[in-house]
């Protein structure tokens, strides 16, 4: 065999253990990627906005709106280290008011507050209240009017130190082409069933196993597309209703990449205390989406 030929399969073979290496150097930098992700999801949902320290959604009726731990109230928290009487929320057509009952300090932005206009429907101000430990706010879904109650030091705090989830492949990064939509929103219900039209400026064409699929995206104002969707895994080892997944807008040729590994629960999953979308009909794809994070208990 001449030199020349031993010598060019000699580079054969090292450009290709080079091509090797580089692709399992690739794949190990992507799955530090997934699992930094992973330890940032906890971290958001243990974080003081988060959603495991909900401890009450409270809905507001109009009128007075007593808020204690005894019975008498007409929102009870019952918590050992809640006053019987903390204060009251005075409800009318377009604003709620907040009065501190005497003895109580309820503040807000380290400050005593003894009166407050906590929501008015002209202003996008949405200051959040606090006595002690406990923090709560004013949410507003369509016609109704509530309070979201949070404990910062809820015993679910503790208990949430990892979610499940399906092994990390790196195929499941998937190339897609976007698709502007002729209509500027679609129809989205969440688990009140109350149904909104949300601004969605397209949606997101891919395949899998060569069959073509489409999800509708939101814009909701964060630089990415948000999606929800279905597949065939809920309910079964995923979420009963779906999953979230926020993806990078398109490039100037319309592509981005969906990247189902960091598929995540919606808050409804951690708490009864949320109000989450639930996907609609055109984004529950008929197969199993085995990739990002399974259900919680599961």
């Amino acid at each position: 065999m001449k030199l020349g030929f031993r010598l060019l399969i000699l580079f054969c073979f090292i450009l290709l253990a080079q091509q090797e290496l580089d692709a399992q150097v690739s794949k190990r930098a992507y799955k530090k990627e997934i699992v930094l992700w992973d330890t940032k999801r906890i971290d958001a949902l243990k974080a003081a906005n988060g959603w495991v320290n909900l401890a009450g959604l409270f809905w507001l009726k109009e009128g007075k709106n007593s808020f204690g731990s005894d019975s008498t109230n007409d929102i009870i928290f019952s918590h050992l280290d809640f006053p019987k009487y903390l204060g009251a929320f005075s409800v009318t057509s377009n604003k709620v008011d907040w009065v501190t009952a005497e003895g109580n300090d309820v503040m807000v932005k380290g400050k005593k507050i003894q009166h407050l206009t906590v929501f008015h429907s002209d202003s996008a101000t949405n200051p959040s209240l606090s006595y002690n430990t406990f923090k709560w706010n004013v949410i507003k879904r369509e016609n109704k009017i509530g309070i979201r109650f949070r404990d910062l030091n809820s015993p679910a705090l503790n208990a949430l130190t990892h979610i499940n989830r399906y092994s990390i492949d790196p195929k499941c990064n998937i190339k897609a082409v976007f698709e502007p939509s002729l209509y500027s929103t679609i129809a989205i219900t969440n688990v009140l069933g109350q149904t909104t039209q949300q601004q969605s400026p397209g949606k997101l064409r891919f395949s899998i196993n060569n069959v073509s699929y489409t999800l509708d995206a939101l814009d909701e104002g964060t630089g990415d597309l948000f999606v929800i969707f279905g597949d065939n895994t809920n309910g079964l080892e995923t979420y009963d209703t779906g999953r979230f997944m926020y993806v990078p807008k398109p490039d100037e040729n319309g592509i981005t990449y969906i990247d189902f590994n960091k598929a995540f629960n919606p808050p409804c999953a951690f708490t009864t205390f949320a109000t989450c979308p639930i996907p609609p009909k055109q984004n529950i794809l008929p197969i199993d989406i085995s990739a990002g994070e399974k259900s919680v208990f599961h």
